[in-house]
């Protein structure tokens, strides 16, 4: 989406990633802000790590919600320069 909205590619594909995140957002309100599958997967492990369902780096683990709504934050601004250029 981010490539799509620096390139001038406003075309169906960008707007089908905004639904996935009004999708994905609909999701995380209705679980208080936990991915449903990792409240399955905190049933099968003791771990209390943020990243203990995911190959990822404990730090992005614990922040990657913080880190990818600035990045979407982004790419709104960016699709209203666009659309209103």
């Amino acid at each position: 989406m981010l490539y799509a909205v620096i390139m001038k590619k406003i075309d169906g594909w960008l707007w089908i990633g905004y639904g996935f995140f009004i999708l994905e957002g609909i999701i995380l309100l209705s679980f208080k802000f936990v991915c449903p599958l990792t409240i399955i997967a905190r049933r099968y492990s003791e771990s209390s790590k943020d990243n203990f369902d995911i190959y990822l780096p404990n730090w992005l683990a614990k922040y990657n919600k913080i880190i990818y709504a600035s990045i979407l934050v982004i790419i709104i601004i960016i699709t209203i320069y666009r659309l209103s250029a």
